[in-house]
């Protein structure tokens, strides 16, 4: 199937702490609680623009699980073994710094973010950068560079309680969460800094394909919320095993037709494409309208 991507507005040039000159679009994947799926959105989407043309950058900021690093690494050693054509990132590296003083600590990782962000927007079109599950220095860092922020949440009133408290009886939300805050507060420095917007889209991950009643309450409860505090919601990815399953190898969905995969094709990992291609859609990232999505 081939889809085509939506008229999105046109790229423009903004700047870092330095004062450079940065062309390549940043998208953060960002989510305070863990295990909402943040490395594996993040895989997925910089497979879908490499395959689209596209150069991309990674960085994981996650300096302790690194799962994006190690998926990145598991694919690099994938085509060593087998020889097959895939298409792979630039990387960047950043560590935690080692500095006993919280201010020497701060100013540490923030140069090693912005040398690591110049350098890759020398290369890349567009830059995608795993935020750590915690409201941490390089957490915020990212946040306050994104130009576009995806945030996956598991479909359930655990993890919507990360954006906002929400009234059990008229789904009505009483007050934006913390989450929601640090957002807000990355707005407001990114305006200040750049006077361009943080595009926000929140991902409803790893959904039941049941019609569950809960199913419901939480698009309705994200429905209210995304209207107070301003972001577009986005169609996430089912729970599929397979995602777990393509981990060891860095492997990702639209692999699975190359030579050397040796993993089978079935009708669900073709429905789990046209999942990839409608979140590329809603996206509307700069330098892709009217590109033909054909994986």
């Amino acid at each position: 199937m081939v889809s085509t991507v939506m008229t999105a507005p046109s790229a423009t040039t903004s700047r870092d702490a330095a004062g450079q000159t940065r062309l390549a679009h940043t998208i953060v994947v960002g989510n305070e609680k863990g295990g909402a799926g943040k490395s594996t959105v993040a895989m997925h989407l910089c497979v879908a623009l490499l395959r689209m043309g596209m150069t991309v950058g990674v960085m994981d900021l996650d300096v302790r699980q690194r799962s994006l690093a190690r998926y990145v690494e598991n694919r690099s050693r994938w085509i060593r073994n087998t020889g097959a054509p895939l298409p792979m990132p630039e990387v960047a590296r950043i560590d935690a710094s080692q500095a006993r003083d919280l201010d020497a600590a701060e100013t540490e990782e923030s140069r090693h973010f912005e040398e690591s962000l110049r350098r890759l927007s020398e290369k890349c079109n567009f830059i995608i950068i795993d935020a750590p599950g915690g409201d941490t220095f390089l957490s915020r860092t990212a946040h306050s560079a994104a130009d576009t922020l995806i945030t996956p949440l598991n479909d359930s009133f655990v993890d919507f309680d990360l954006l906002g408290d929400v009234d059990p009886h008229t789904l009505e939300v009483a007050r934006p969460s913390f989450y929601a805050e640090l957002v807000w507060e990355c707005r407001k420095q990114k305006a200040q800094a750049t006077r361009k917007p943080i595009d926000w889209i929140v991902m409803r991950n790893r959904m039941s394909p049941l019609d569950a009643r809960n199913k419901q309450r939480v698009g309705e409860a994200l429905d209210n919320l995304s209207r107070r505090v301003g972001f577009r919601i986005a169609p996430g990815l089912s729970e599929r095993v397979i995602y777990r399953e393509l981990f060891p190898m860095g492997l990702s969905l639209l692999d699975l037709t190359d030579a050397g995969s040796g993993v089978a094709f079935t009708m669900s990992h073709v429905a789990a494409r046209q999942e990839i291609r409608d979140l590329m859609i809603v996206l509307k990232l700069p330098g892709l309208e009217g590109k033909e999505i054909s994986f």
